[in-house]
């Protein structure tokens, strides 16, 4: 890339278009690139001498950008939920330059200076990037087997920058030896050329316009990395949408660049570079540098035989050697850089915030649905509806038979001859309350959880999240819920043969039937009192019996006791239920409220720090 002795000033050269822009260097932030030095080396000495002491502000500029990365790899969002691509793009984003641009050099002020090569299919990249090194480092075609291994090439001395410890770690490369060879697919190739100056590197990356959706990614990956892109497309290409979206990018972060346009034809080539021109100046990259490539067949060994490329040479060549405008070039793209992230870091933040409005939105929805079925259930144990049809119809058959009272009272032989005769309607009654409590228990549950899938199915994605829900678990709901109500059966029925429960010394002398007793209690329990005089029938009532053995204290006492005890094994099932759709919401990885909260702290902190 070195320049001959005698040139023409680059906005002079080819076409008489723009050469790099003018004006004094804007001041740089701590860390940022430092000045370079007469080795021809980003900082030479005096940057190593540097990284070796460096100074108070440099250490915590880049504390607070440390800090910046690390709330940002912390970050997850649900995949298929609202905010989760953009999200997930916007994490990417930032975090790729992050750690392959903007730490790097604050870490390292002596980084060589990354000259990316980019555009459109077809352009010419890598044909330019050869005619640049003055040698073979890459192969070119349209359909080259490299489309998707770039190739880095840089000075012998430089190689070891663009190892695995320093830069893009989490890419795999290869160190090319001799001619040029390409890599694997996703493969950087690193090409050592003594024609390379010291301290400045070349890279062919993928085309921003493949059919292959992970080349342009792989192109932006590599952008984000460099301090100077050097924007290669054709005369037929230039106003493809794509090409801008790239441009755009590099105007909105001011990255230092130059555009190139390739393949005009001499007729109608006024005309091209004035339209080209124009719409540059139309999105705002009127000052990038600009350049033209004739449509020309002079090439040999994959690179241009006639100066075509010359004017590009020698401009790279003034940003290498001229150590002002090259700490210039490199200052600004990174400036522009952290300038960026003041929209950057916020616009992710917003779209943390719009998972957590997501996950909001979902846990209300389980609230509401748990929260209504407790409510509906302690109704219908309150307001005796649950004592309706089989169970209430039985209920009366057994208490007006009398066969009820009888089991309670006698004694002795007379009592086994009662119990034996009562106990098939008595456990008949038993099996219809436990079996009208499970029943509501479980078709309350089942209308919560149908509601909070009906609702989970109206956010983008939430059905996922309801599926996962039903996955697991549901279809032992029932079984738990008998479980549960049989375990309180027991527990009443300890309740009334506790000490002092009973009423006065006579209740010493009658022998009452435990189970016949715990029977009555709880069809008291679930609000016998509380229906109408028609469906309380003729019998004798609950409260009636009971009183026989139990004072109203006792009763009073015994009754609310068994009433928690109920609510209390109800509520751990529903919370249970509950539990299974707050445990898909956790599994799914949303963000928190803190993560956005964070997000914009680590923005202040590096406006201040700045």
């Amino acid at each position: 890339m070195s320049r001959p002795p005698a040139v023409p000033d680059v906005a002079g050269a080819g076409d008489g278009d723009a050469g790099p822009e003018s004006g004094a260097a804007p001041a740089a932030p701590a860390g940022a690139p430092a000045t370079g030095t007469a080795d021809g080396r980003n900082g030479g000495a005096a940057g190593r001498a540097k990284h070796r002491g460096r100074s108070t502000g440099d250490t915590r500029f880049e504390g607070v950008l440390e800090n910046l990365r690390t709330r940002i790899r912390g970050l997850e969002f649900a995949e298929d939920l609202p905010g989760a691509a953009e999200g997930a793009a916007a994490r990417a984003d930032v975090l790729h330059q992050l750690e392959d641009f903007v730490l790097p050099r604050v870490r390292r002020p002596d980084t060589p200076l990354l000259v990316a090569v980019a555009g459109s299919t077809g352009a010419g990249k890598s044909t330019l990037v050869n005619s640049l090194v003055g040698e073979q480092v890459t192969t070119t075609g349209v359909r080259r087997p490299t489309t998707n291994s770039p190739v880095l090439a840089c000075h012998p001395d430089d190689v070891d920058w663009f190892s695995e410890a320093s830069f893009l770690p989490t890419l795999p490369r290869v160190r090319q030896q001799g001619l040029a060879m390409p890599g694997k697919d996703g493969m950087l190739v690193l090409a050592a050329s003594e024609s390379m100056p010291k301290g400045v590197a070349l890279l062919d990356t993928p085309d921003v316009d493949s059919a292959v959706a992970a080349h342009h990614e792989f192109a932006a990956k590599f952008l984000d990395a460099a301090d100077l892109w050097v924007f290669v497309t054709t005369s037929r290409r230039y106003a493809d949408a794509r090409v801008w979206e790239f441009l755009q990018v590099a105007r909105d972060r001011d990255t230092s660049m130059a555009v190139v346009l390739s393949r005009v034809p001499a007729r109608g080539r006024q005309q091209l570079l004035d339209h080209f021109g124009a719409m540059l100046e139309a999105n705002g990259l009127g000052g990038a540098s600009r350049f033209t490539i004739p449509e020309t067949d002079q090439i040999a060994g994959e690179r241009f035989t006639s100066n075509v490329a010359d004017p590009i040479r020698f401009y790279l060549a003034d940003v290498a050697g001229d150590l002002v405008q090259r700490a210039r070039v490199s200052r600004r793209t990174f400036i522009g850089v952290i300038d960026s992230f003041r929209e950057r870091v916020p616009e992710l933040a917003r779209q943390v915030e719009v998972q957590v409005e997501v996950a909001q939105r979902l846990e209300a929805s389980v609230r509401s649905a748990y929260g209504d079925a407790a409510d509906e259930i302690s109704e219908a144990l309150e307001d005796g509806s649950l004592l309706r049809g089989n169970l209430l119809a039985r209920w009366h058959d057994i208490a007006a038979s009398g066969e009820l009272m009888r089991t309670l009272r006698l004694r002795g032989k007379r009592k086994a001859k009662a119990a034996e005769a009562a106990a098939p309607r008595i456990e008949a009654l038993q099996e219809a309350v436990r079996g009208g409590l499970e029943a509501l228990v479980v078709a309350a549950a089942q209308r919560a959880a149908d509601r909070v899938v009906e609702s989970w199915e109206q956010v983008p994605g939430g059905a996922r999240l309801a599926e996962a829900y039903a996955g697991e678990g549901a279809d032992g709901f029932p079984a738990r819920v008998r479980t549960a109500v049989a375990e309180w059966q027991d527990t009443v029925a300890s309740m009334i043969t506790a000490d002092g429960a009973t009423k006065r010394s006579v209740a010493k002398l009658v022998t009452f039937d435990k189970e016949a007793f715990t029977l009555v209690l709880i069809i008291e329990l679930l609000g016998f009192p509380r229906l109408d005089d028609a469906r309380r029938g003729s019998g004798p009532t609950p409260q009636r019996l009971l009183k026989g053995l139990f004072g109203a204290e006792s009763l009073r006492s015994i009754g609310a006791a068994a009433r928690d005890d109920l609510r209390g094994r109800i509520g751990a099932l529903l919370s249970a239920e509950k539990g299974r759709f707050t445990d898909a919401l956790a599994a799914a990885g949303l963000p928190g409220e803190d993560d956005a909260v964070q997000l914009y702290q680590a923005t202040y902190n590096l406006e201040i720090a700045r």
